[in-house]
């Protein structure tokens, strides 16, 4: 077997359940690693932080920044990145490393067609 392809997959915390597929299709197929945001599942986040934060787990616990700065991270580590932008959405975090990842000539794959990529 040939060394896997490392794919770094970024989106919103609210599209968790996307990512966790997007890694299992990449993965199943044992071409791929894939690093992509921590998954909690929300009865977690419920226990932790009640309802209402249930998809920014990171900004509830002040770990924001931190947490973005090891996602930079992951992205040096790949070789290319894939976007989900579930209904078009990408927000600010996302377009933050987008923008890094293009600074480092990375590829960039997206889950939907985008018009102004």
């Amino acid at each position: 077997m040939s060394k896997p392809k490392v794919i770094c997959i970024c989106g919103s915390t609210r599209f968790a359940d996307l990512h966790a597929i997007k890694r299992w299709e990449f993965e199943k197929t044992a071409e791929n690693i894939c690093l992509m945001i921590n998954y909690l599942p929300e009865w977690y986040a419920k226990q932790e932080f009640g309802d209402g934060k249930n998809d920014h787990f990171g900004e509830a616990c002040g770990l924001e920044a931190s947490l973005d700065k090891l996602h930079f991270a992951k992205i040096d580590l790949c070789d290319e990145v894939y976007v989900i932008n579930y209904e078009g959405y990408i927000g600010e975090s996302t377009r933050n490393e987008i923008n890094y990842a293009k600074g480092k000539g990375i590829p960039i794959i997206y889950m939907e067609e985008t018009l102004n990529e």
